[in-house]
């Protein structure tokens, strides 16, 4: 089972597009302008815990810088990474409101700690360039599926079924198709995948980077890494692996359907620093050389703009400023 994540400014399009969708639009719309995020529950699945790697399946063509403010996300996780000397506010300080799920539940008492792992390229779009979800499995599949979590990247040329109309990316699970066993049942992979909205629907899968398509109209931003298109795939990414540790297979926390579920990022949508409303982020950092807004230091000198994330402890979303 997969569940999808997508922009707050999808929820005005998703409305007017389909009918068929609308109970689920209508809640969608609702959560742009509520006052306090639902409470998530808890489902009595596992999480994801132990020392967990985050290996990245590039899909297309990407530039060496692109792929570097990828990365050095990634290793900004971890504060006992190679790079502990992070300006605060930082990443890892933002991971951080994850570990509170886990002193929620008896079952998985132990933390994540995340690091970075392999890197699988596919620079000849060996399966095409309009994809399914079920390809999408296919090719998280090429990475590492023992305590792992493994990340699919779709270059801005690439096609992913139900991008930009009702999703930015996914994350969800699927058996191992290496026959892996673990206590003698067949073992679960978790993964995730994220599309670079750059040339396909920047206004719906990075704002604040760019001008939204629908709902309140605002300046966009100067993107921390110069680079609309990744630093919004950052964003979303960021979503999705909070919603991966803390609902890794469908049944830990979450509120609404399973099919469609808020989660630790998603309960907080179009959040990144206090005083957000709809079309405003909130009140954020701005680079004194480039102008960029951003919430988050990381490894490598780094800047980035990260969702708030609801903190369990407080019932409430939670920013770094």
């Amino acid at each position: 089972m997969a569940s999808f994540f997508c922009s707050p400014n999808f929820l005005s399009f998703l409305f007017v597009i389909s009918l068929f969708h609308v109970g689920y639009a209508a809640r969608k719309l609702n959560e742009l302008v509520q006052q306090q995020p639902p409470l998530l529950e808890y489902h009595n699945g596992p999480l994801l815990s132990g020392k967990i790697s985050v290996n990245l399946i590039w899909y297309g063509k990407f530039k060496p810088s692109q792929r570097a403010i990828v990365s050095d996300f990634i290793s900004s996780l971890s504060s006992s990474s190679s790079f502990p000397s992070q300006d605060q506010p930082s990443v890892s300080t933002w991971w951080k409101t994850t570990e509170k799920y886990y002193h929620l539940t008896s079952k998985n008492p132990s933390s994540l700690a995340l690091s970075f792992g392999k890197q699988v390229f596919d620079e000849d779009y060996s399966i095409g360039k309009s994809l399914t979800g079920k390809q999408i499995v296919e090719l998280a599949s090429r990475g590492e599926q023992i305590n792992a979590i493994n990340v699919v990247l779709t270059s801005s040329d690439v096609a992913v079924d139900g991008f930009c109309s009702s999703r930015c990316g996914t994350h969800g699970s699927s058996l191992s198709s290496k026959n892996v066993q673990v206590k003698g049942k067949s073992y679960k992979f978790a993964y995730l995948w994220v599309g670079n909205s750059e040339i396909q629907c920047p206004g719906q899968c990075a704002w604040p980077f760019h001008q939204p398509i629908y709902g309140p109209q605002s300046p966009p931003l100067v993107a921390p890494n110069n680079d609309v298109g990744v630093d919004g795939m950052i964003i979303n990414l960021a979503t999705l692996l909070a919603g991966t540790a803390t609902n890794p297979f469908g049944n830990g926390y979450f509120q609404g359907p399973a099919e469609a579920p808020l989660e630790a990022a998603s309960a907080c949508p179009g959040v990144y620093g206090k005083g957000a409303y709809p079309g405003y982020a909130g009140d954020l950092l701005v680079d004194s050389v480039s102008g960029a807004s951003y919430n988050a230091h990381g490894a490598n000198g780094r800047k980035y703009l990260l969702p708030a994330l609801y903190d369990p402890s407080t019932s409430s979303c939670s920013t770094l400023v």
